[in-house]
């Protein structure tokens, strides 16, 4: 606020506006993991709109929607690194003795907590079926 910085302050009050108003639906206090995955829809969402906004060639939009995005991903942890995931991959695998792709769920169960705000789910879950052989 005291840096009149007023595109990202209204991208910090809307994360705000999010996380209380889900905060008032379910009646609870959200901890650090519900936080993330507040931040993560709201991610979804702006990349979301962000290529609608850009095949209906609103570009002035999809880069107030892209600005969005970098002011939320400032508030996740820092991402994991390829060989990261891999790592932890294989010690769920090795930890639930999965040996096939309908071993998937265990896996994807074990690593999702370890995971979430740090990775894309849907690359995760590539690589879980790919490392099971599917």
């Amino acid at each position: 606020m005291r840096a009149k910085d007023a595109p990202r302050l209204g991208a910090i009050r809307l994360l705000q506006a999010a996380i209380k108003q889900r905060e008032v639906d379910e009646r609870i206090e959200l901890d650090d993991t519900q936080v993330i995955e507040a931040i993560e829809k709201m991610l979804k969402q702006r990349r979301d709109s962000i290529s609608q906004y850009e095949a209906a060639n609103r570009h002035d939009l999809a880069d107030v929607e892209k600005f969005e995005v970098a002011v939320l991903q400032s508030y996740l942890p820092q991402p994991l690194t390829e060989a990261e995931i891999v790592e932890l991959l294989d010690k769920a695998i090795a930890d639930t003795g999965a040996s096939g792709v309908k071993d998937m769920g265990k896996v994807v169960a074990a690593v999702k907590p370890q995971v979430v705000g740090r990775a894309d789910m849907g690359k995760v879950s590539g690589l879980i079926k790919a490392r099971l052989g599917g």
